[in-house]
Formats: C-alpha cells, structure tokens, sequence
C-alpha cells in the first residue's frame, strides 16, 4: 500500500470513528440548581436516551429529609420560584404517580437526602422528551420541594414551598 493510500484509509477510518461516536451520543442539557439566596446546590444533567431521560443531579447544601423533584413548565427561577409555573403536564393529566388519570410528565419520585445535604442520584423519566415542547418559548425548569410529594393530591402533591430551581438549558 502506497502512502497515499495508507492516508485515505486513515482518514476514512477517522471519519467512521467520528460519525459513530456522533449517533451514539446522547442529547443533553443542564439545569444550575440554585437556593432561595441564590447560591448554587448544584446541578442536573438531562440526558435523552431511548427509554426517554435520564436525570443526573448532584444537589449540595439541601436540607436532609424527603423532597419532591419536579420538571415544571416555565423556566424561570426568582425566587420564592413560583415564577417556574406548575408541573411540566403537556397532556393534561392528573397529579401523582398513584393517580388512575396521571401522571405529569414533570411528576417524578422524590429524592432523599442525608444528614450532609449532599445527594448524588440518577432518575429516569420515561415520558420525558428533550425536545421542542420541553424548551418551547417560556422553557421549563427543575425544581426541588421544601417536603415530599404525596404522589396524589393534585396539583402538585403538597409538597410545600419551592427551595430550589434550575432553568433546563441545552
């Protein structure tokens, strides 16, 4: 084999290489968690799979205990975050994980933190798209409960207070 074709080959190898390493790579975006004082708690990374997306937040400086973890459907975080609107619920559905007419695409289960307020966790929401209804003009944002989801009570599963918010960014 010639040199230039030793280098065709080469390059041609390299392009194959990218163009896989391309198809296989997941969609993603961020979320920048942030308290009601506006310091940071951490972040989630928003990743599409086939079996639709994969949340992988690490939380710092949470309280310990139980707290809801919502998509909801406007991405805005000003304090006390009522500005990121409801659950993100493109189909109208009931409120909650038990509920027969639900779920909310942004309902999903709480998350646990321990004493240190750090919490490292990965969750799949299979009905959750990163797609153009997720990031429509007004966007949607993560946000974390001051108490745990009921997983019923519809609107939002009394979970009291919002603590915590992160606008969802590609």
């Amino acid at each position: 084999m010639n040199t230039k074709n030793f280098f065709r080959l080469l390059t041609g190898a390299a392009l194959a290489v990218a163009a896989i390493q391309t198809a296989g790579a997941a969609e993603q975006a961020r979320a920048a968690m942030v308290n009601a004082q506006g310091g940071s708690v951490g972040e989630v990374v928003l990743s599409q799979t086939p079996q639709g997306t994969l949340l992988h937040a690490k939380l710092t400086g949470i309280p310990p205990g139980a707290h809801a973890f919502h998509v909801h459907t406007v991405g805005k975080c000003e304090p006390p975050f009522k500005s990121a609107g409801g659950h993100f619920n493109p189909g109208g559905k009931k409120h909650g994980i038990y509920a027969e007419d639900g779920m909310h695409v942004g309902d999903m289960p709480n998350i646990h933190v321990p004493e240190s307020g750090a919490l490292e966790i990965e969750v799949l929401n299979a009905h959750l798209m990163l797609d153009a209804v997720l990031f429509d003009d007004d966007g949607a944002a993560i946000v974390i409960h001051e108490g745990p989801d009921d997983y019923i009570t519809d609107p939002a599963g009394a979970a009291g207070p919002r603590i915590a918010c992160g606008v969802i960014m590609k």
